[in-house]
């Protein structure tokens, strides 16, 4: 493999784990917000408090989200190269 190939790969790997991180904050967030309700509803107060943690969670994944979108959009990588640019010509 070129340098190219590797460096290549080694940002296909970031892509990969970034979007991997997502789906299991995804499952993650899924799965303990339904046992949150779950115990709610069991505990027999209606569905009230599960709410609050399932509000405060969503924001955070949400903002995951959309943290990765932008890094992974192609946007991101042109912007970047502008950026390089620009500083290669402050040299």
């Amino acid at each position: 493999m070129t340098d190219a190939d590797v460096k290549l790969r080694e940002q296909a790997e970031r892509r990969v784990e970034a979007k991997r991180s997502v789906v299991s904050h995804l499952f993650v967030f899924v799965i303990v917000n339904a046992g949150l309700f779950a115990i709610d509803w069991w505990a027999g107060s209606g569905i009230d408090w599960a709410f609050w943690p399932l509000l405060g969670w969503g924001i955070g994944l949400l903002s995951h989200m959309a943290s990765v979108w932008m890094a992974l959009s192609d946007n991101h990588e042109a912007a970047v190269q502008r950026e390089m640019e620009r500083l290669r010509g402050r040299r």
